[in-house]
This record gives C-alpha cells, sequence and structure tokens, in this order.
C-alpha cells in the first residue's frame, strides 16, 4: 500500500524552482536567456557585443545560469559556447515579454 503524502512549499522541487527563479531574476540574466531563445548558441564574446558589458561580467552571469542548470555549454577551441539547458525557461519568458508593456 502506498501513501500519498501532501505537497508543502517545503517539498526538495518547490524549492529548486524558487532557486531558479531568483537566479533568472536579474535583468542581464533574462535578457541573456532572451537572447537564447532565438539563437541556439552564442559565445562569451557574442553575448559582450550585445550586452556592452564587460567580458568578466558576462562570463559571471552565465556561469551563475550555468551553475544553477539553467544553460549548458561547450568548449570549441579557446572560445566557450552557451545554449538553454532547461528550454522550461521559455514559458516564463514568454509569460515576462507579454507582460513587459503593460
Amino acid at each position: 500500500m502506498t501513501v500519498k503524502t501532501r505537497s508543502t512549499y517545503m517539498d526538495k522541487e518547490w524549492i529548486e524552482a524558487a532557486e531558479r527563479i531568483k537566479t533568472i531574476a536579474h535583468p542581464v540574466r533574462l535578457y541573456i536567456i532572451s537572447l537564447l531563445k532565438n539563437k541556439k548558441e552564442m559565445n562569451v564574446g557574442e553575448f559582450q557585443s550585445i550586452l556592452y558589458i564587460e567580458q568578466a561580467v558576462v562570463s559571471h552571469h552565465l556561469n551563475v545560469l550555468k551553475n544553477k542548470n539553467i544553460l549548458s555549454c561547450r568548449r570549441d577551441g579557446k572560445n566557450m559556447y552557451y545554449s538553454l539547458k532547461n528550454k522550461k525557461f521559455l514559458n516564463l519568458l514568454t509569460c515576462i515579454e507579454t507582460n513587459l508593456n503593460q
């Protein structure tokens, strides 16, 4: 006999979801996700030229997103290429974009 337990806000899944939402709750990180929505993969230099911020700052934000399993990366020579690992964030991004000008 399987006993079902009630889901609570303290369940591991809810805590992890909250952590990921906190991670993307930064304008640069949201914009990075938005860029990757349209372009499947980008390197640090491409982000830097679009965002007009220092490479170290871009790398910091990319690493934060990678460490929370939102982005994945691959190395090609000297370049690191980033892509969305968790496509579920595109749904959240769409909700945010829909409400930007309201």
